[in-house]
């Protein structure tokens, strides 16, 4: 009978399994290196992008926080316009005293008439002037009456004057100013 030591072949056959379960281990530790590595290479380019996104946000707020800065100036401003105009129509709508009446007295004044002095005082207004002849004054008066502004307008003086060689008449009226809505004046009968 043949005898067959097996024992040194076991040892090689152990000493092969373990350089292949070393090799094994190393292949597998490597891979799971390059694994390892590669996550936390893929997970810093994420919190990379993630910190340029937040920094980007960021800087998108605060220049979005300047605009609407902007913006509610510029409605504040919108605001102080629509409030200056608002006066402004209400001005217009209400306008009355004397830039009317001088318009109106302007208008109502003949060519080759001249106007020295006006005067008002508590609804009754005095006007002097001087013109080349009484029918400037007449038309004068008549153009008073026919305005929305003057009532009870009277000669008051007529005279002669000489100015620079050339005879002139110089007058004084008396008028009424025309209650307005607000200031509404009883009016009192004549007799």
């Amino acid at each position: 009978m043949i005898k067959i030591n097996l024992l040194p072949v076991r040892a090689t056959k152990k000493k092969e399994t373990a350089k292949q379960q070393l090799v094994i281990f190393g292949f597998s530790l490597a891979a799971f290196l390059v694994l390892a590595t590669a996550v936390y290479s893929i997970e810093l380019v994420k919190i990379k992008s993630a910190k340029d996104d937040i920094e980007t946000s960021t800087k998108e707020i605060q220049r979005l926080k300047t605009v609407i800065g902007e913006i509610d100036n510029i409605k504040k401003l919108q605001d102080e316009v629509k409030k200056k105009l608002d006066v402004l129509n209400r001005l217009r709508q209400e306008k009355t005293g004397p830039a009317i009446r001088l318009a109106k007295l302007s208008d109502a004044t003949p060519e080759r008439l001249w106007l020295t002095k006006y005067t008002e005082s508590s609804g009754n207004v005095s006007i002097s002037g001087v013109a080349f002849n009484e029918e400037l004054i007449a038309a004068f008066l008549r153009n008073l009456q026919a305005t929305d502004e003057f009532i009870n307008v009277e000669l008051q003086v007529s005279e002669q004057l000489e100015l620079s060689g050339v005879k002139a008449k110089k007058f004084d009226i008396a008028c009424a100013l025309k209650a307005t809505k607000k200031e509404e004046a009883p009016v009192k009968p004549k007799k």
